[in-house]
């Protein structure tokens, strides 16, 4: 059945990829799970109302049912609502006309004296007074309501939603004509977990913590759910997993920094407190762990539901492996910590190149992740090239099931990149992978055979405001455009 799907008007690219992760995640594609069929051709049909550009917040998709509509529209971030639509026209004329042409044995159900209900008015790119609002809803008097109006707790919502035909649309191309949309509400999503999970309230926090709304995104994307196991191999202060546990998954961390997992600021600030602030299950487990030197046994496999992270990627932080510089360069050998300094040793680490970690990610990923599981992750990419898989690694074990980009800077953006694993791991696949990575050509690795890095080319100095003979520049510590995303 098509519902009118309305979107919040942000992050775009992101939009259709959680529904449709979403919907697979509730049973859309239950006739679609043939291991002959790719996880690609599990996708939703989607159309746009009349004269409404892609970006619109209005779209249409085809789901099989109300109660997995509803089910999406709850758990997503970015779904407005998710509604069966009664009618739609350019003037209220034609959205009367529409209404009262609706099945009746569709409306019906919803217009006994047994239930209460609200009409809600709504607008994209444009504002009404509360006197528009009042004579919006009073001139629905052709619709037979019998129940009671009930503005806190309705058992049923109706929304009354105007789009604008000006030349400012919210930064859209203006629509040809105004579209007015009326129908019944399935389901919408909860705006609130965002301000409660938000960094500025967030007992523990690093520099590289991952916004609440996209740890939230990542999370959809990964499908957590109750009785899945969530991995994150770069966990930081836990922002990642704080979300997947949000959805009742069980959550297991590693990272680099001992001092991260195990120390953090005190007994009551560090990855454990940002739990129990929200009051979700603790993580399973916390491991010190590189993701260069794996930690699991040999023969071990298929143990995590999902893998989310944000790879390091000279931003904010830059990547880090075991070793150290002099050890890896054979300048000096390996050593042993005397047992009484083990227990507050921190390891030397070198630098850790992204095109080396992905590789390690995915390898991680092929083994650890049970067939059909989800690998979310960021990567980074030119804007000046072309946004295609080619540029995007790639893993034998693996195929894509959606990218969203998020712009860091007018030459650079980030890619969450959702891979679905639908081959067994194998050593020939090992191999194969490697050599892949080995032929693959990232565009992190141009720039830095270029002498340049990521960090310069997201934040750029501030230009250099020249006054007669003299620069007003304040050389000791430059300033940066730009914010941290």
């Amino acid at each position: 059945m098509w519902y009118l799907c309305v979107f919040y008007h942000r992050l775009l690219d992101y939009r259709k990829p959680e529904v449709e992760s979403l919907a697979d995640l509730f049973g859309a594609f239950e006739d679609k799970r043939s291991p002959g069929l790719p996880p690609h051709s599990r996708v939703l049909q989607w159309r746009l109302p009349q004269h409404h550009h892609p970006d619109s917040p209005f779209h249409f998709v085809d789901l099989p049912s109300e109660d997995i509509a509803k089910n999406v529209a709850n758990r997503s971030i970015l779904v407005k609502g998710i509604y069966e639509l009664w009618g739609e026209g350019s003037n209220y004329e034609e959205l009367e006309e529409a209404i009262k042409s609706y099945p009746d044995d569709r409306k019906l159900p919803y217009l006994g004296s047994e239930s209460t209900f609200k009409i809600t008015v709504d607008t994209f790119g444009k504002v009404m007074s509360h006197q528009e609002h009042n004579e919006r809803i009073r001139g629905f008097s052709y619709i037979p309501f019998k129940g009671r109006v009930n503005l806190k707790n309705p058992d049923i919502n109706f929304w009354l939603m105007e789009t604008d035909d000006s030349a400012t649309n919210n930064g859209l191309p203006p629509v040809a004509q105004r579209r007015i949309f009326f129908g019944r509400e399935v389901g919408g999503a909860d705006r609130k977990l965002i301000p409660t999970y938000q960094l500025k309230s967030r007992n523990y926090l690093g520099p590289t913590a991952m916004d609440a709304e996209m740890a939230f995104l990542m999370a959809n994307q990964a499908q957590a759910a109750p009785g899945k196991l969530v991995y994150d191999p770069f966990v930081g202060t836990g922002s990642i997993l704080v979300s997947a546990a949000r959805f009742g998954a069980m959550t297991m961390g590693a990272d680099i920094d001992i001092r991260v997992v195990r120390d953090g600021r005190g007994p009551d600030c560090n990855v454990w407190s940002n739990f129990k602030q929200y009051g979700l299950p603790m993580p399973i487990g916390l491991l010190r762990a590189d993701n260069n030197l794996p930690p699991w046994r040999p023969g071990l496999k298929e143990v995590f539901d999902a893998i989310i992270c944000d790879p390091p990627y000279g931003v904010r932080a830059g990547g880090r492996k075991s070793g150290g510089r002099k050890l890896l360069k054979g300048v000096v050998g390996p050593y042993t910590v005397p047992d009484d300094k083990r227990a507050d040793h921190i390891p030397s680490t070198a630098p850790y190149s992204l095109a080396e970690c992905v590789h390690d990610l995915l390898d991680l990923a092929a083994r650890m992740l049970v067939m059909g599981g989800r690998l979310v992750f960021f990567y980074p990419v030119s804007r000046e090239d072309d946004l295609s898989e080619d540029h995007f690694p790639e893993h034998p074990c693996f195929e894509f099931v959606a990218s969203s980009e998020q712009i860091l800077s007018s030459r650079y953006s980030r890619v969450l990149l959702t891979m679905v694993k639908t081959s067994p791991y194998t050593e020939e696949l090992a191999l194969a992978a490697r050599i892949k990575h080995l032929e693959f050509k990232v565009n992190h690795a141009k720039w830095l055979e270029e002498g340049n890095n990521l960090h310069s080319s997201v934040f750029s100095p501030a230009e250099v405001v020249e006054s007669g003979d003299s620069k007003e520049s304040k050389e000791s510590k430059p300033k940066y455009r730009g914010k941290y995303v």
